[in-house]
């Protein structure tokens, strides 16, 4: 099966508002063309050798895989917790006018000043 170029990346956040910072500052970067938060995913995990629990968003983000490492740098960097949810699923098929708009909003564009 050939490559697709194309990934979901999901990362829990303790709160909206970190979410929204997290889903911006990837926007801003453009490595990610959009977010999709969805609020009150309550989690149950291990943590320090007991299990936990808490209320969490959920951040379903879609990019490129040319992107991962610089988004993935991107959340351990801002990111409050220590050990953030980073977990990217490929996307085996699609809309192909969808995922097309995945591949462009994920480049890194430059603007060019024309000198007079």
């Amino acid at each position: 099966m050939k490559s697709r170029p194309y990934r979901v990346v999901l990362v829990t956040a303790p709160n909206t508002k970190t979410a929204r910072r997290l889903a911006r500052a990837a926007l801003e970067a453009r490595a990610i063309a959009c977010a999709n938060l969805i609020p009150s995913v309550h989690s149950l995990y291990w943590w320090e050798g007991r299990i936990d629990s808490g209320n969490e968003v959920l951040l379903i983000m879609k990019t490129t895989a040319a992107q991962l490492r610089r988004l993935e740098q991107l959340v351990l960097q801002l990111h409050p917790y220590d050990t953030p949810e980073f977990i990217v699923l490929p996307i085996v098929a699609g809309n192909r006018r969808y995922l097309q708009w995945i591949a462009s909003s994920c480049q890194v564009r430059t603007s060019r000043r024309v000198q007079t």
